[in-house]
């Protein structure tokens, strides 16, 4: 059984390097695909570690008027914090607001310079709710419009926290869309190469496949070198497709960091690189199978 899987092997690899040109046409096709997936794997999850780190900040700040006293926020911290959607609530005094206002401006002295011209502290007391899930944030910021206590508020800030991640949400929905769609695209363009392939193969050994057959050899020994031909297509496309995806990412992360600065995209593929392989291979590997069976069954009689 060795020998046969050595051998059947060996004439495939034999295959697929006499195919040449059209190896090449295949492998060049397949290899666009499967980066194109590469690329959308690694989008979609550093674009899932920002949206995740975006949300992790997102909350929604309750203003109150300048004269609702101390002692009424905090009853009204109390009431919140047994909210079930509500994580955590964390009051900010006039003075605390005041003293982070100036730590974030003090590189800005015409800002500091106006707020001391103002006088007094014109900044407002707020309370700052973290929800358990960011799905939340709407139910809560429409409880506290609708509460008891909504007149002692001057606004709710959220609006724009949940346009940024609706606005964000779009944009790799979108990207995923067009991503999957080119790599479909591409994906069916090399599985008609690889078939047409295999089946000038077939042609090119048929009187070597009608002298096994008189000779008695099986039909699993006459069908598996282009079986492993097409292995050896999505094995060596998604190698290729690896290294062109390292390249992308170490070329790639200088420009992605100036939009997201915490984002590595050379240290995410050296983290994920046997997850991507995996996953290529064995997506090049199943179209090159799926395609030599279907081109053995149409043009290989036996």
């Amino acid at each position: 059984m060795f020998l046969i899987i050595a051998r059947t092997f060996k004439e495939g690899i034999h295959n697929f390097w006499r195919n040449g040109l059209l190896s090449f046409s295949a492998i060049s096709v397949l290899t666009i695909s499967l980066f194109i997936a590469g690329v959308l794997f690694i989008v979609s999850e550093t674009a899932a570690s920002v949206l995740q780190d975006i949300q992790d900040r997102v909350n929604v700040s309750i203003y109150f008027k300048s004269d609702v006293e101390e002692s009424a926020i905090l009853e009204v911290k109390k009431e919140l914090e047994n909210y079930s959607e509500v994580k955590s609530v964390e009051y900010v005094s006039k003075e605390k607001a005041l003293e982070t206002f100036k730590k974030n401006n003090a590189g800005e002295p015409t800002i500091i310079q106006s707020l001391e011209e103002i006088g007094g502290n014109p900044l407002l007391a707020s309370l700052v709710v973290k929800s358990n899930d960011p799905g939340q944030y709407e139910a809560i910021a429409e409880y506290v419009t609708n509460a008891s206590f909504k007149e002692d508020v001057r606004k709710v800030n959220f609006g724009k926290n949940r346009e940024i991640i609706a606005k964000l949400n779009r944009i790799i929905s979108e990207v995923k869309k067009m991503g999957m769609t080119l790599a479909i695209f591409f994906a069916v363009i090399a599985v008609l190469l690889i078939f047409n392939t295999i089946r000038v193969g077939i042609y090119a050994h048929r009187q070597e496949i009608e002298i096994m057959r008189l000779v008695g050899a099986s039909n699993v020994y006459i069908r598996l070198p282009f079986i492993y031909e097409g292995i050896i297509y999505g094995l060596f496309s998604a190698l290729i497709s690896m290294i062109i995806l390292f390249f992308a990412a170490k070329y790639g992360t200088p420009y992605v960091s100036r939009i997201i600065p915490s984002e590595d995209l050379v240290k995410f593929y050296l983290d994920n690189i046997w997850i991507m392989f995996v996953l290529q291979a064995g997506i090049g590997a199943f179209l090159g199978i799926f395609t030599s069976i279907v081109a053995i069954r149409k043009y290989l009689k036996i």
